[in-house]
């Protein structure tokens, strides 16, 4: 499927999304300016479209600059750290992200009169007192919490995103992404599938938070990269729900995954990070309708791409944050 782009601009572009998102629209005939600072990425992620003539890396910090040459029609905004591990070391940088890094992304795309596609996340609702989460339901967010550098930089950034929407008339599309999977997640940036994959691969215990009884949904990476060309060849502005419907709690994620693995590891419970939330699942209506998306990948199956992976690249990631 060819897209109606000629050349975008990817920041976060070698990041685990950004990567995926960087192949796929090289796949579909476009450009591809990939701009990345690798403060939690790797140059090895877009390693292999270096040879693809129509591919570009620029390294860079958006939240200092960004400035593109040339035809841009689409500009995707995906900078910044995305994991609790991450974020707990460089709490700064993802607020700089989610604030000025956003505003230079959105000031090059109405320079450019490109589309803009903000990458949002489920963590716009905090720990969520609406079950499943609509697109309409405005969250319980902690703006002190241990989670709150991310998550406010996000709501900022959506709000700064409706702001040059309505006022400077920059074509803009909202994006919350629920818990995404798959291959080149870093083995230790503390986000629950790539450590149950890790520690079953290793024969350690699988640590699961609490009782394990806390939920996730998760959507394989795959699935995600399509909603988010969806979003960004439609004309609807969002926010929009990308993610699965599927609920799975903690311990039986971790039982499955030790399933896949073949794995004899124990499974060993520790105490659950302050502002964990309890339940989250996304309203996926709205994606149907306007955009015409759903996740098409089982778990099952999505877990074993995502365990031949890490199999294959055991001891070869190397660790870019500290």
């Amino acid at each position: 499927m060819r897209l109606p782009f000629r050349r975008a601009v990817i920041t976060g572009g070698a990041g685990f999304l950004g990567s995926h998102l960087c192949g796929a629209l090289l796949r579909r005939g476009v450009d591809v300016v990939c701009v990345d600072d690798f403060c939690t990425s790797a140059p090895e992620n877009v390693r292999h479209l270096r040879p693809d003539p129509g591919f570009s890396l620029v390294r860079n910090d958006v939240s200092v600059a960004l400035d593109v040459p040339g035809h841009v029609d689409l500009v995707m905004h995906l900078a910044s750290p995305a994991s609790p591990a991450d974020y707990r070391l460089l709490p700064i940088a993802t607020l700089r992200a989610g604030s000025h890094g956003t505003t230079n992304a959105l000031e090059l795309a109405a320079r450019k009169q490109a589309r803009f596609v903000l990458a949002s996340t489920s963590e716009v609702y905090g720990d969520p007192h609406e079950h499943p989460q609509r697109e309409s339901y405005p969250g319980n967010v902690d703006p002190v919490g241990p989670r709150s550098c991310y998550d406010e930089a996000k709501r900022f950034a959506e709000a700064l995103t409706t702001a040059y929407r309505d006022n400077r008339r920059v074509d803009t599309v909202i994006v919350r992404i629920f818990n995404s999977y798959g291959p080149r997640m870093r083995a230790g940036d503390g986000r629950v599938v790539p450590t149950f994959i890790c520690q079953a691969l290793a024969g350690s215990p699988l640590t699961v938070a609490g009782d394990g009884s806390q939920t996730r949904s998760l959507c394989f990476v795959d699935d995600t990269i399509d909603g988010l060309l969806a979003a960004a060849t439609r004309g609807h502005r969002g926010p929009v729900n990308i993610g699965s419907p599927e609920e799975v709690e903690v311990l039986a994620l971790a039982r499955r995954v030790k399933k896949l693995t073949g794995s004899a590891s124990a499974i060993e419970f520790v105490e659950r990070p302050p502002g964990d939330p309890e339940r989250r699942r996304p309203d996926t209506t709205l994606a149907g309708e306007l955009l015409g998306w759903r996740p098409r990948v089982s778990l099952d199956e999505g877990i074993g791409r995502t365990v031949s992976w890490f199999r294959r690249h055991r001891g070869t990631r190397p660790e870019v944050i500290g």
